[in-house]
């Protein structure tokens, strides 16, 4: 019954080495491979030694499922640059925020997944898709106030794994309910905005395609900027330079309004041939001259967004249908301590504002559909 591939799972979750595991149980580094390789099978005494310091059941070396998250289907920000040891933690983490929202899925009547699936591939191509998202979406062509929630309000749960967060620029994974994980290391709020625009780009643009080269990177690029700048507002709205000299002030206003960083408007506006490439460099360089090439002073002004769909869920589980936590780390095989981690500090923020006691009644007991 034991199925190695998911020791293998919980000890990259824990970002932990085969040396670290083999110490902590006392065995050899060849042992614990060849156990995930499934060429040895522990006792039973052994897998509880591995259950306990892996902060899972025994019960967790028992799922058969494979996992559908793999290295070729997630769209990985700067995947050339990632440690290949980063890369697994992620994709761990990943494969277990599967397994909750899976469970999320099955309790709740959660918003319907709304990204289309379409190809472009020229630029002209890639605009029209991000007109034709937003006439969909109902967003008209103004600001978008909220990214994080758009996502959420199109059907993916967005979330940050901060253990990586330094490594990995951002990231999503396109399964029957995507996800998108954000770089919570970035404290500029526009720039996490684009981040999420850039991934809803791989969701709707490259189904099926393994993204992470130049190509497709300029082609989400190209996306974000056209469905958070849309071209017909920046023929309208975009402060034209006076003179000759960039209009400092109005590119400021303008930020402010749109919650988009001047650097990417910058670009946006050269794109589409609103600033000479004299103009673009001049921009450019009066960026890094104010100490502006990352952080801008205006971010400060402009709220960080949070996501709250996963918050949400997990209070219609705990509250709303009175399910434990103990109940619910129990579905997944996993600890209530490693619930807690896998929420990413939204497990203890429900209960804590809800002031839920943490054991009710069984999950078993209940089936239940949002209204």
């Amino acid at each position: 019954m034991f199925n190695g591939s998911n020791l293998r799972l919980a000890r990259l979750f824990h970002e932990l080495s085969l040396e670290q595991v083999a110490e902590r149980v006392e065995k050899t580094r060849q042992y614990i491979q060849r156990l995930e390789s499934g060429s040895a099978v522990p006792t039973p005494e052994l897998a509880n030694k591995l259950a306990a310091i892996l902060f899972v059941m025994p019960e967790f070396f028992e799922v058969k499922d494979q996992s559908p998250v793999n290295e070729e289907i997630v769209h990985f920000r700067k995947r050339s640059s990632t440690r290949m040891a980063t890369k697994w933690a992620t994709l761990a983490k990943a494969e277990l925020y599967r397994r909750l929202i899976e469970v999320f899925d099955e309790y709740l009547d959660l918003p319907p997944v709304r990204f289309p699936e379409l190809r472009a591939y020229t630029q002209d191509e890639i605009e029209k898709a991000a007109e034709k998202c937003r006439t969909d979406w109902g967003l008209g062509f103004g600001p978008i106030d909220n990214m994080t929630r758009l996502a959420e309000k199109l059907g993916a749960f967005v979330t940050s794994f901060d253990s990586v967060s330094d490594d990995v620029d951002a990231l999503s994974v396109p399964l029957s309910r995507p996800f998108i994980v954000r770089n919570t290391a970035k404290k500029s709020p526009c720039r996490q905005r684009f981040d999420i625009a850039h991934e809803i780009a791989h969701l709707i643009l490259h189904e099926g395609v393994s993204t992470g080269d130049r190509v497709t990177e300029s082609q989400a690029n190209r996306f974000a900027s056209a469905l958070l700048l849309p071209r017909s507002a920046m023929a309208k709205y975009f402060p034209r330079p006076i003179g000759g000299r960039i209009d400092w002030q109005g590119l400021s206003q303008f930020k402010l309004t749109w919650k988009v960083s001047k650097a990417a408007i910058i670009y946006r506006a050269h794109q589409l041939s609103l600033l000479t490439d004299a103009q673009y460099k001049t921009a450019f360089f009066g960026l890094k001259r104010k100490g502006e090439a990352i952080d801008e002073k205006e971010d400060c002004l402009i709220q960080q967004e949070t996501p709250e769909l996963f918050h949400k869920a997990m209070k219609y589980l705990i509250n709303d249908m009175s399910i434990d936590v103990g109940s619910l780390a129990r579905r997944l095989c996993i600890t209530p301590i490693m619930l807690e981690e896998l929420s990413n500090g939204a497990l203890v923020a429900t209960l804590e504002h809800e002031n839920v006691s943490a054991n009710v009644v069984s999950m078993s007991a209940y089936r239940f559909r949002q209204a």
